[in-house]
């Protein structure tokens, strides 16, 4: 399944292994648990998505699911779920926060490729 859904990826600055995809369409809001997760309440994000990406084949809410595990220091677990939306079978376009569109599952490749990269920390 192919097509275009507007989205937004949000890349964390700080920490490059947070995706976070905001999922909509124009006739109906698809929670993807982007208000948990850009409001870092892990473990609801985590509740909920799995419960979808068990019944569903969505790769926002994959890659949602591989950041949320990814802040809960479940590495293996986060790239598997990004391992899970580059396999998928739907694709579809997603903007990223930079406004630059990107196919899913190459939102998923990038999450996956920050996974094991240090994160940045600001000292004084």
């Amino acid at each position: 399944m192919s097509g275009i859904l507007a989205a937004t990826a949000i890349f964390a600055v700080l920490s490059p292994t947070q995706a976070i995809v905001d999922q909509q369409t124009q006739s109906s809001e698809l929670d993807a648990a982007y208000n948990e997760l850009a409001s870092d309440n892990v473990a609801a994000a985590i509740d909920q998505l799995e419960a979808r990406v068990a019944t569903t084949n969505d790769p926002a809410q994959m890659i949602n699911l591989g950041t949320a595990y990814a802040r809960a220091g479940r590495t293996a677990d986060a790239a598997s779920m990004y391992r899970a939306a580059i396999a998928s079978d739907t694709r579809y376009t997603l903007e990223l926060a930079d406004g630059s569109w990107v196919d899913s599952r190459r939102a998923a490749r990038l999450a996956l490729s920050t996974l094991d990269q240090p994160q940045a920390i600001a000292l004084r």
